[in-house]
């Protein structure tokens, strides 16, 4: 059975970090992401990371502070979220899908995590 367990979440204040896991178990895949969605609104692509690591993709907010990275030893994949912004308040989820070319579409990924609530404060 496939599963993605989000972790890391947590209340900072602006200017903060915090770091975001995602364990995944029942299969690898080559493709992992990490979405968010704020109250009243969809679902928003955060980044993106392929198998070997050596491509990512990023949502233009989160360029310069946000880091993908991936572990296939552990099948973990995390995001280090560096001077957080209260803008980027969501409850962020951990995506996958066994395919090779990076995606931002959410009905790309099959496979999802249930959150970890992420709520940064002025």
């Amino acid at each position: 059975q496939v599963q993605l367990v989000e972790s890391g979440g947590g209340l900072v204040q602006a200017g903060g970090s915090l770091r975001l896991s995602c364990a995944a178990s029942g299969r690898t895949f080559s493709r992992l992401g990490w979405f968010r969605q704020a109250p009243g609104k969809e679902r928003e692509f955060v980044a993106a990371i392929s198998w070997s690591g050596g491509n990512t993709d990023y949502t233009d907010s989160v360029k310069g502070r946000f880091t993908i990275s991936r572990d296939n030893a552990k099948n973990t994949v995390d995001l280090q979220m560096n001077s957080l912004k209260p803008e980027d308040t969501a409850a962020y989820y951990c995506a996958a899908a066994p395919s090779y070319y990076l995606s931002r579409e959410t009905s790309e990924y099959v496979y999802w995590g249930q959150g970890t609530q992420v709520t940064v404060s002025q």
